[in-house]
């Protein structure tokens, strides 16, 4: 119960209703501060983003492009293209449907909010897009160049990215959101659209079941495996991720789950591939984010972004989605770049991105840990398919030092050999 509490998503929807139910008595007097703390708040939020795109991207292209081997390079395309596969299919499916969703986008009758009482401008030290174009650059430039000691240092900087994250960001969503919500209430805008977003949840978690099925029907088919034997064992990782909300806290179960499915999948690639999937595979995540936009946009803008402008945004959020962390909304922190640059979101659309992201999130997440399995089976698919003999020890297919640098070393293995047994 206490972890209940204690957890983002009720955190957040504690700072949702508080928020709300401020923003309907308050007076102007109380909004000229909670204006005020909202833009703040905002400032500082917004100066992290290009620190979060170059701490979360750069590291992770130096990471997987050093002694890349074929295999490898086959998992990061399969994560890859089941993450835009998601994404496209999310982009449709809210061109279809979120047009009868009958959203509300006229002002008439709303409140006008208070003026800022004091303005502190926190600039960035670089546009979003400038510092998405550095990261690819420098971490491309540290692999063709083996610039071993800079790749150390980018390592470093992103874990002080993640502690800037976890220790300040974070921590100020709650307040950012809940003052959000209360300029929503004042205006009200947020008694038309709350029916909306409980909507939207829901179509969106269909769309999970949807892409699994996909998932593992294509897996499936290509190695001549029945899908079912796999997907049968993951309840276990299926529930545990919706409680924790994080890949990472849920690897251990998911190795579990996958070392039961052992056939059809082959053990050496569960060892290699589920941790690996666990930290670049969020198809869960990029569809739910993507829907989540383009219903927002349409919500607050009075129209969904252009399609050109969501191609661009779901290719590159497919790029992101690998460098994201395995946290807790890693996928929508590490590109909030993209939604505040491709998109064009102001501080109230990213906040509310934010927001009903992560009443989600566990969800998303558990789509994610239980898509590794279906890739897994590709992977295993493939293997067989090229002739490549089944390994006893998972370090002969990869060096140790890949496996170091790749966070799927040689401890995960034996866990995972260590809950098998058992």
């Amino acid at each position: 119960m206490k972890k209940i509490f204690t957890s983002l998503p009720f955190i957040l929807l504690v700072s949702v209703v508080i928020g709300i139910l401020v923003g309907l008595v308050a007076n102007e007097a109380v909004m000229n501060v909670v204006v005020t703390i909202k833009y703040v708040l905002g400032q500082l939020i917004t100066f992290c983003v290009p620190l979060i795109i170059i701490g979360f991207i750069a590291p992770s292209i130096t990471k997987l492009g050093k002694n890349v081997s074929r295999i490898l390079g086959v998992a990061v395309l399969l994560a890859y293209i089941s993450s835009i596969g998601a994404a496209f299919f999310s982009m449709f499916s809210g061109y279809a449907i979120i047009p009868n969703l009958s959203i509300a986008t006229s002002v008439e009758g709303l409140k006008e909010l208070p003026e800022v009482v004091f303005q502190l401008d926190i600039p960035q030290i670089m546009p979003v897009m400038s510092a998405l174009v550095l990261s690819v650059l420098l971490g491309l430039a540290c692999v063709w160049a083996k610039a071993d000691s800079i790749a150390h240092l980018l390592d470093e900087f992103q874990r002080i990215v993640l502690s800037v994250v976890t220790r300040i960001v974070i921590p100020l969503l709650p307040f950012f959101i809940a003052t959000t919500f209360c300029a929503l209430a004042y205006e009200g805008t947020i008694t038309k659209q709350l029916p909306v977003f409980l909507v939207v949840v829901l179509i969106v978690i269909v769309g999970h079941y949807i892409w699994l099925a996909v998932l593992y029907g294509i897996a499936g088919a290509y190695a001549g495996k029945n899908p079912l034997k796999v997907i049968r064992h993951y309840g276990p990782a299926y529930l545990t991720a919706v409680g924790t909300m994080s890949s990472a806290a849920t690897l251990a179960v998911a190795l579990q789950c996958a070392n039961k499915a052992v056939p059809p999948l082959r053990r050496d690639m569960v060892s290699f591939g589920i941790p690996l999937f666990a930290n670049i595979h969020l198809c869960g995540s990029v569809l739910t984010e993507v829907f989540f936009v383009m219903a927002i946009s349409q919500m607050l803008y009075g129209a969904m972004p252009s399609m050109g402008t969501m191609i661009l945004f779901c290719l590159l959020l497919g790029v992101f989605a690998i460098g994201a962390p395995g946290v807790p909304g890693g996928t929508v922190m590490a590109s909030l770049g993209l939604i505040t640059g491709v998109l064009g979101f102001d501080a109230t659309g990213t906040a509310l991105v934010l927001t009903i992201f992560a009443l989600q999130d566990s969800f998303g997440t558990a789509c994610n840990v239980t898509g590794d399995g279906a890739l897994s089976l590709f992977m295993s698919g493939y293997v067989r398919k090229k002739g490549i003999e089944e390994s006893e020890e998972h370090v002969e297919l990869f060096n140790a030092s890949d496996e170091t640098k790749l966070g799927i070393g040689y401890d995960q293995s034996e866990k995972a050999a260590e809950l098998s047994a058992k």
